[in-house]
């Protein structure tokens, strides 16, 4: 009979922690489901709207600053994650028209690599990872409105995007030639009452493809690499109302998009919907792109509708 007791006993007790064991992974679960993707938003740094200093591209560095262009003062700056700010280079002067620093990326080697938009000085820039005298490494004559910039790591090119004329183009920095890669009709600029009159815009390369918002149309598109590095058929990967440039999460095909018209960066999974996950109350004034870097979370505000404290805000990435 103790025997039974003690054996009955034991089953009570082994139930009961497996009871609590159970209560306890899905209370972990639940807070772990109701963590927000991102957290912790501020604003890292303020700029100078009077100068000029609208942060319009970025892109992330391995010890968690990041570099990006203020558009109308034609320069490169380091933002490093405790908002300290350092200029790097400032692009070639213009004697008329628009001179505008546009996308920037990094290379493996530190590298920097600058679309610039201003007429016949027009083309992708080299810059020292250092800072230093920008130089010419590719002409873009026949590109109209040079904005979005990536790096394929694979084959060392650069992928332009046109916004306005909807193509996407193909340039190596090594020996200067620039190609047409890409034409679609879902590149193309919208026709709607609320079009902008920018397409492609917003470029990233990831697993063997070409990804590319499209602000007009509020479409994220995939574009496969051929065999022979040929553009394949262009398809809408999601829907995301007035995206502009976008970063991915490192969570598969999942991406973090600045929509610049909603003040608002939304998380997106291709085929799913867009979750907001910072606004207007977090800093964001018309965002316009996003860097990841670890569980860093880098959002520039460009403050092109407002005209009121264009800002790099700074979150933290769930994981």
């Amino acid at each position: 009979m103790f025997r039974h007791l003690v054996s009955r006993h034991r089953r009570t007790t082994l139930l009961s922690i497996l009871v609590l064991t159970g209560l306890a992974t899905a209370q972990s679960t639940a807070a772990l489901a109701a963590e927000p993707p991102v957290s912790g938003a501020r604003v890292l740094a303020h700029f100078d709207i009077a100068a000029q200093q609208q942060p319009e591209n970025i892109t992330a560095e391995p010890d968690g600053s990041a570099d990006l262009t203020w558009l109308g003062a034609r320069q490169v700056v380091r933002v490093t994650p405790q908002g300290k700010v350092t200029v790097l280079a400032t692009l070639p002067a213009v004697t008329s028209g628009i001179a505008w620093a546009e996308g920037i990326v990094r290379a493996p080697d530190g590298t920097l690599y600058v679309n610039y938009n201003a007429g016949p000085a027009s083309g992708i820039y080299r810059i020292g990872h250092n800072g230093g005298t920008p130089v010419k490494v590719v002409a873009l004559p026949g590109v109209a409105f040079p904005n979005g910039l990536a790096l394929d790591p694979r084959s060392g090119a650069l992928f332009v995007t046109d916004s306005a004329t909807g193509t996407v183009w193909r340039a190596w920095p090594r020996t200067g030639k620039a190609e047409l890669w890409a034409t679609d009709p879902l590149l193309l600029p919208g026709t709607g009452p609320d079009a902008q009159g920018y397409g492609a815009n917003g470029v990233k390369v990831r697993n063997g493809a070409v990804w590319i918002g499209n602000s007009d149309r509020g479409t994220l598109l995939h574009i496969p690499v051929g065999p022979h590095g040929e553009a394949g058929q262009v398809t809408v990967a999601a829907q995301v109302k007035s995206i502009d440039d976008f970063a991915f999460t490192g969570h598969g095909d999942t991406v973090l998009a600045a929509q610049s018209n909603l003040d608002r960066l939304a998380l997106v999974t291709p085929g799913g919907t867009a979750q907001t996950v910072l606004t207007a109350e977090d800093g964001l004034s018309t965002p316009t792109s996003v860097a990841v870097s670890g569980q860093l979370v880098y959002v520039t505000s460009a403050a092109y509708n407002s005209g009121v404290d264009p800002n790099v805000v700074l979150g933290r990435l769930s994981r």
